[in-house]
């Protein structure tokens, strides 16, 4: 037992002290540092475990060194407590002078905090000073300016007793001298880091050129400096090798261009942008052989010391196969797995982008408003006039041909917008467009809600000839027995087969989606009352034929409810109409007739 009588023990200890300490000042490194800090605790200092927790930059401390056991040094090294958690342990317990003891019987509150910590359970002491695995003493080291740069954990003394005045004495003195280390070997590594640092800087000063022409011409994405401002703004200067393998074409015949002769048209804008005063931008640049590529671009602006002629440094990374994974998955998000159809999401949003919250008050006939789109204008030329396909009426759509410069359906789009949208299907100009008078009269300009063409619908399910767009609700007969009898790898196969018949019996412009279930929607724009009437016929007309699965032939039927979209109504009371409609339809049928063999 270490006692003041023994100055034996204190001799030794004190030897043991002066020979650890020492070998604190010959580590290189500050990990060999902190290694060196948890060994001589262990090696002279007369304890089997003992840990460095250094503080971070956030604050936080990380276990940094560990020494005594090698599966406890495996679980904590590395891993981080609060500061918090830390000052909180650094009040508690007793303090014995730089120390701090918590016992075991005030520890076992800090068992569930979210410091590192290892230890084993044990029985209680059996005199007052044995160690018990959980009591805890700790060596804090400061900074000469206070500051806390960590804490020294120590564990398990040799003698299983707690340290007495002597021994708390020498791991304090050790506590203060490895603080000194650590300090030293920070100062060191940032010296050490600042010297190479500069010697580096100068070896960049004195081969910058080269070091640049490197780089520039062996890096494996496309690299290029283009001229800044003036007359030749956006010309290429020069290109390396990767830039010229992307476009396909050499050096010396892309130093006759800028990018603005490469890049796509829709992306001339975004090229703009981006050039002004450098920045980053996907768009895409055009190849030898005509096609595209995706790259992404990013421009810095380059000037010299004396703020001299200035330079665009422009990266050139392709992402043709990342664009590739995006639209799938954007395709994926947007549309069914089984069928392939839009799915729920992305017919709301077709569907609402057709829409506005234009008030009904407001709302022009289809007639009125192309007679407005004409007025003032006077009368196309040429051979051709509006005239519908044979066989479908309205629905197959329409051709013109007008003297000028006309669109696919004869209307200028310089003057107009195109009277059919991507789905084929007529729309009316907006009040206020060129040649259209505003809500008060000619010259007044567009009003509100005139921002959109707006989309109308019949007034009742007799024809007038207004043109709208048609919702009509799918609802399967019969299908649930299919699914029950057969099972859903034949339900499914019905579904598909059913999707792609739908599909089959619209325009190319159409939207056949899938609401969910046995559930489809189509949309069809630029339809008349009897048109969709005919178009509900036929497609109920295309699936009802008996479809083979598996050798096995099953057939269903189907339900439509025709509803009409119209500004000023939402996409879930457009689809609410069309599915009460539905019912209606289905309940006005016998069972016999809706039922699917």
């Amino acid at each position: 037992m270490e006692t003041e009588s023994e100055p034996y023990v204190r001799l030794a200890t004190l030897r043991q002290l002066h020979q650890v300490v020492a070998e604190l000042n010959t580590a290189r490194s500050l990990a060999d540092t902190l290694q060196t800090v948890v060994d001589g605790i262990v090696v002279g200092l007369g304890y089997e475990l003992a840990c460095v927790n250094l503080v971070r930059p956030d604050g936080d401390l990380v276990v940094a060194a560990f020494a005594g056991d090698p599966a406890a040094e495996a679980l904590i090294t590395g891993r981080v407590g609060s500061r918090a958690s830390w000052e909180r342990r650094l009040t508690m317990g007793e303090s014995w002078d730089g120390l701090r003891f918590i016992p075991h019987t005030e520890g076992w509150v800090l068992l569930e905090d979210d410091v590192p910590q290892w230890h084993t359970d044990g029985p209680d002491p059996r005199f007052a000073d044995e160690w018990h695995p959980e009591d805890r003493l700790y060596a804090p080291m400061y900074a000469s300016g206070g500051e806390l740069l960590g804490v020294i954990s120590v564990d398990r003394p040799r003698n299983g007793r707690r340290p007495g005045a002597w021994g708390r004495e020498a791991l304090q003195m050790y506590a203060f001298q490895a603080a000194i280390a650590i300090s030293n070997a920070r100062l060191r590594a940032n010296m050490q880091r600042a010297l190479v640092r500069l010697e580096r800087e100068q070896q960049a000063l004195r081969a910058s050129e080269e070091s640049f022409r490197q780089a520039f011409e062996y890096a494996p994405s496309g690299m290029a400096i283009a001229e800044m401002g003036g007359d030749q703004h956006g010309r290429l200067l020069r290109t390396n090798d990767a830039l010229c393998r992307l476009l396909g074409r050499p050096a010396s015949v892309l130093r006759r261009y800028s990018f603005s002769d490469l890049v796509h048209p829709e992306d001339i804008g975004t090229l703009l942008r981006t050039s002004a005063e450098g920045g980053r931008a996907e768009l895409r640049l055009g190849r030898r052989d005509g096609t595209y590529v995706w790259v992404s671009l990013r421009n810095s602006v380059v000037a010299d010391a004396a703020d001299g002629p200035r330079f665009l440094l422009t990266h050139v990374e392709d992402i043709e196969e990342r664009k590739r994974h995006e639209l799938q998955l954007a395709h994926r998000a947007s549309h069914d797995s089984l069928t392939g159809l839009p799915n729920s999401a992305e017919l709301r949003s077709r569907l609402g982008a057709r829409l506005c919250r234009r008030p009904q008050s407001v709302r022009a006939t289809a007639v009125e408003a192309l007679d407005a789109a004409y007025e003032g204008h006077g009368a196309h030329g040429g051979n051709g006039a509006h005239g519908a396909h044979a066989g479908h009426g309205a629905y197959a759509g329409g051709a013109v041909e007008a003297g000028g410069a006309v669109g696919e359906h004869g209307f200028r789009p310089d003057v107009y917008p195109d009277p059919f949208d991507y789905t084929g299907a007529p729309v009316v100009p907006a009040p206020g467009a060129p040649g259209v008078p505003g809500p008060g009269g000619p010259g007044t300009g567009p009003g509100p809600y005139d921002h959109h063409v707006h989309t109308v619908a019949p007034a009742s399910d007799i024809d007038d000839g207004t043109k709208g767009l048609a919702v009509l609700f799918c609802d399967l007969d019969g299908f649930k027995s299919i699914n029950d009898r057969f099972g859903h790898h034949t339900g499914d196969a019905v579904l598909i087969e059913v999707a792609r018949r739908l599909t089959t019996g619209v325009r190319d412009g159409d939207t056949v989606a899938r609401l969910g279930g046995d559930e489809f929607v189509v949309l069809a724009d630029g339809l008349g009352a009897a048109d969709a009437a005919d178009l509900a016929v036929r497609l109920r007309n295309a699936i009802i034929p008996p479809i083979r699965v598996d050798g096995r032939a099953v057939r269903v039927g189907a339900s439509f409810g025709i509803g009409w979209a119209s500004c000023g109504m939402s996409a879930d009371e457009v689809l609410r109409s069309a599915d009460q409609r539905m019912y209606i339809e289905k309940r006005s049928r016998s069972k016999a007739h809706r039922r699917a063999g």
